[in-house]
């Protein structure tokens, strides 16, 4: 298994979050409007601090099966977002993909280029068989963005997570790595 960090696209870099990087994953991680669909947030500064650390000591496991990343705008070098990709079974060889942008980055197609950077990771630095993601059935471009990058939808998870003390449903959607490298010739 070859892992390659930190992983560059046309217009982005994804690298391990540092604390340094704290400032700007809490201004998008305490966002109201970033966190809609999501199971945590908004982040208070401590709630910060503890993804931060439990950031750093994911990457210092072994071996690693976390890899919790910055997205960062490469012309720029600014953090926009975050992704990660967690390696949930070794024997199955499958993992699942997160990702969440700054509400001034939606609508670029960034999500869509980390993810496809993400996903070629998973297959060929980590070697895994099956990536999977969820999103709340209510996010339409999460939806759309998982759908590019050549996800199926596999499932609709009923009452999946809990936002608010409410049950939310989710979408399951997932990718294997036959059919990824044929789409990626297509590309």
């Amino acid at each position: 298994m070859t892992q390659h960090l930190p992983i560059e696209t046309p217009r982005l870099l994804l690298r391990d979050l540092v604390d340094s990087d704290g400032p700007a994953v809490h201004a998008y991680a305490s966002d109201t409007a970033v966190v809609r669909y999501l199971d945590w947030g908004p982040n208070t500064t401590e709630d910060t601090a503890r993804f931060l650390t439990m950031a750093r000591a994911a990457r210092e496991t072994v071996p690693r099966t976390a890899y919790h990343l910055a997205i960062v705008l490469g012309s720029t070098t600014r953090l926009i977002g975050g992704c990660r990709i967690e390696i949930r079974n070794f024997v199955s060889s499958h993992g699942d993909i997160g990702y969440v942008l700054a509400t001034d980055a939606w609508g670029q197609g960034y999500a869509t280029e980390a993810t496809r950077a993400l996903v070629a990771f998973g297959f060929e630095g980590l070697a895994l068989h099956r990536i999977w993601a969820t999103c709340d059935v209510d996010n339409h471009a999460s939806a759309r963005v998982l759908e590019k990058i050549g996800m199926q939808r596999e499932g609709h998870l009923r009452q999946h997570v809990r936002r608010n003390g409410e049950w939310r449903d989710s979408y399951l959607y997932a990718v294997l790595e036959p059919e990824w490298r044929a789409g990626a010739r297509r590309d």
